[in-house]
């Protein structure tokens, strides 16, 4: 079933983005934001970007992460396009930037609504407008679920659905949500990935206790399963396949069983889907039989809004279906090299603060040098590593012969864009020829 058949997959909270969106350009620049220019202190971020300054001749101070308009323009396309080739709903994570501005890009190139995972993040989504949110983990707090129900009733149109995986995580929910006074809140039965695995129910007897309480708390509708095949033990392409497996047969035994009947539930979701295997989550969710309901084939990939040039590079799907495309690296940190003690060795003014380092070291780019007397300009970093990062140092070794002196401004790859976004509040967004044209704002 394709997604034009699903009900309500158009886009929600687009149409408004701009104005709810309108207060990020009237906040003003000050010191907050780091590798900003000085002299745009007291600027609202919109008459900053009004401005169209160039990244390396316009005031901005080392460390800067810039984004690229083109490659981030790109990589929404794509998974646009890929998820509607293979009937999927998409419902890309939020965690990777957290940044209500793409968000709502990612909306407008056809999303269903956002994948979030902790109430934080979802408090966020909703001031700026998000009307489907998918918590991609258990929920048990009851603060947050009293905050949960009183946007449900305040707002007809607000969708959220949540994981549950114990019988105990069912009966708090309920007890808090019990006498909230609102419409019952959606929830997935979570198929854990295997032993040793993240969250999740190991098996399905224990799925079929944890959907039985569901079904006896009134605070709560069941409403499909989920999981997260990223954890499956020894990941490989035959192991992953067989757990998304589990879970569709998971989905038909519930559906069966008669478990999704009698409680208004327009569809069936089952979701899966992280950056590594979503190839596997198409093939499998197209083997979805009929079933008593339209069926909410759900993918929530979120890294590729980015990319990277590390993990992400190395294990995307794409890298296996070439001819479905190919996302590209968005992110470059400039920093600038402010001593060369040897020659072979140099360091530069970004570390730890600054760059994702959970998965993998930065990775040596491009050289800029301004004042080279053969012309300003990139060239490749040729000869130029990076070994280690201190709090606010790159350690750099140098072959002989590596063209880097002091002054000059390195181009580094990263890796890992969760640990990349949550570093920076306001990014820049730059074309090809440096200009930035947009600041993206982080809520971490």
């Amino acid at each position: 079933m394709g997604t034009e058949e699903i009900e309500g997959t158009a886009s929600v909270g687009s149409s408004d983005s701009a104005g709810v969106l309108a207060r990020l350009a009237a906040e003003r620049v000050d010191a907050r934001f780091k590798g900003l220019p000085p002299d745009a202190d007291g600027l609202t971020v919109g008459e900053l970007a009004a401005q169209r300054r160039n990244l390396f001749t316009g005031g901005f101070t080392t460390p800067v992460l810039a984004l690229s308009a083109e490659r981030l323009t790109h990589n929404l396309e794509l998974m646009e396009t890929y998820a509607a080739r293979h009937g999927l709903v998409f419902a890309p994570h939020g965690k990777t930037s957290m940044a209500p501005q793409l968000f709502h890009r990612q909306l407008e190139h056809g999303a269903w609504g956002i994948t979030l995972a902790v109430p934080h993040q979802v408090r966020v989504a909703r001031a700026f407008g998000i009307q489907r949110v998918f918590l991609a983990n258990e929920l048990v707090d009851p603060a947050a679920l009293r905050w949960i129900a009183a946007e449900l009733a305040a707002d007809p149109d607000f969708r959220f659905v949540c994981y549950v995986d114990s019988v105990r995580g069912v009966e708090l929910m309920d007890a808090a949500l019990t006498g909230a006074g609102t419409r019952p809140l959606d929830v997935v039965v979570e198929l854990g990935a295997g032993e040793g695995a993240r969250t999740g129910v190991r098996t399905e007897a224990e799925c079929a206790a944890v959907a039985d309480a569901v079904a006896a708390a009134r605070t709560l509708r069941l409403v499909g399963v989920a999981g997260y095949e990223g954890e499956v033990p020894r990941a490989d392409p035959e192991r992953v396949r067989a757990w998304l497996r589990r879970l569709v047969a998971l989905a038909v035994d519930f559906d069966k069983a008669g478990r999704f009947a009698g409680v208004s539930v327009e569809q069936i979701i089952v979701s899966a889907g992280g950056s590594a295997w979503f190839d596997a989550v198409a093939d499998v969710f197209v083997e979805i039989p009929e079933l008593s309901l339209p069926v909410c084939k759900l993918l929530r990939s979120g890294a590729y809004v980015s990319h990277d040039d590390g993990r992400y590079r190395e294990v995307t799907p794409f890298n296996r279906v070439p001819e479905e495309g190919s996302l590209e690296p968005a992110f470059r940190l400039w920093t600038q090299v402010v001593s060369r003690p040897s020659p072979e060795q140099a360091f530069t003014n970004a570390g730890k603060r600054d760059a994702a380092y959970d998965l993998d070291l930065p990775v040596a780019q491009v050289v800029r040098r301004e004042n080279d007397t053969e012309g300003a300009g990139e060239r490749a970093a040729t000869g130029i590593s990076v070994t280690g990062l201190s709090d606010q140092h790159a350690w750099l070794r140098t072959d002989p012969g590596a063209d880097l002196e002091v002054g000059d401004w390195l181009g580094l790859g990263l890796s890992h864009p969760c640990t990349s976004f949550d570093k920076w509040q306001l990014i820049p967004v730059t074309e090809a020829d440096g200009t930035v044209v947009e600041y993206i704002r982080t809520f971490f």
